[in-house]
């Protein structure tokens, strides 16, 4: 059986599928890159022929009667140095190192600060759009706050925003929003009848993975949101959010379907169902089975809480 070509669509489907089957899950750049183009450029920039190497000349044997060196006479030495010796003289200035691409603890000790200060969501968003203490915010084009209805029973919170979400300024509005649009639908809910929010609420420039101290820059304003929604019923979508929001360094293969408790700042604890999130379940649909099981359990733990 011959491979379909890839110029065609059968060919760049086969193609995707073999992407998926290795773990290729996200792309570097935003526009394609044609590799084989760069090598064929170097490959025609490259020269053909070495230049011959220039012959080696031979050294000087060292002639055996050479008379020995004495260093030159100074005729008027330096004075000495006065009221300094070794032990006090002035080390030559030392490095100073380039600042640190992300902010330092000050910085999350002031978002700390901030989003205990908002009584209010859009306290809250006012202090996230002023804050410039996490450097995702200079690379973002927007800051993606929330979705839904905030005084809805359930809120679900994934990890970052996306290139879609960046663009309009809310979560979950590409292929995963999609996705997660219809998983609500399947157990009776909406936009309207949930809220939905990020752990980190500026995108990873390249849609990368943020790093713990942007993580842990941006946790306080996460908790403080969802300390603000109450909700009864939180949904942790995917291993970033649950890791961060219920303090584990467990899998989400484990995580899901177990519920566990995540507790705000006040004391009070909130149930919590970590599950796959929706950008996994579009790379592996097998396991949407597993999605719709925890789905099913939140919809029995709101009933059974109303």
């Amino acid at each position: 059986m011959t491979a379909a070509s890839p110029s065609t669509p059968a060919g760049i489907a086969e193609l995707l599928a073999f992407y998926a089957s290795a773990g290729v899950d996200d792309a570097l750049e935003d526009a394609p890159i044609n590799r084989f183009a760069e090598a064929a450029k170097s490959a025609e920039r490259r020269p053909t022929e070495r230049t011959p190497a220039a012959p080696r000349r031979e050294a000087a044997p060292e002639s055996r009667t050479a008379p020995e060196q004495v260093p030159a006479r100074v005729e008027n030495p330096p004075a000495p140095l006065s009221g300094l010796d070794a032990a006090n003289i002035p080390d030559a200035p030392a490095r100073v190192p380039a600042a640190a691409a992300v902010p330092d603890e000050a910085q999350a000790a002031a978002a700390r600060q901030l989003a205990a200060s908002a009584s209010t969501l859009d306290e809250l968003r006012q202090h996230m759009a002023a804050f410039d203490g996490c450097n995702l915010k200079f690379t973002a084009k927007n800051l993606v706050f929330a979705d839904g209805n905030p005084n809805a029973d359930l809120m679900l919170v994934g990890e970052a925003p996306g290139r879609d979400e960046d663009l309009e300024g809310l979560p979950f509005v590409g292929r995963s929003g999609r996705l997660l649009d219809r998983m609500l639908a399947a157990i009776g809910l909406d936009r309207g009848s949930a809220y939905i929010a990020n752990v980190i609420p500026w995108r990873p420039p390249g849609n990368r993975t943020p790093t713990p101290h942007e993580t842990e820059i941006c946790r306080p304003f996460i908790e403080r949101q969802i300390e603000l929604v109450n909700p009864k019923v939180l949904i942790n979508l995917g291993g970033p959010s649950a890791k961060t929001l219920l303090n584990t360094t467990e899998g989400i293969l484990r995580l899901r379907g177990n519920w566990r408790v995540h507790t705000t700042a006040s004391g009070k604890a909130i149930p919590a169902m970590p599950t796959l999130h929706p950008a996994y379940l579009l790379r592996t649909p097998a396991h949407k089975k597993l999605a719709w099981r925890d789905f099913l359990e939140v919809k029995a733990k709101l009933r059974g809480l109303a």
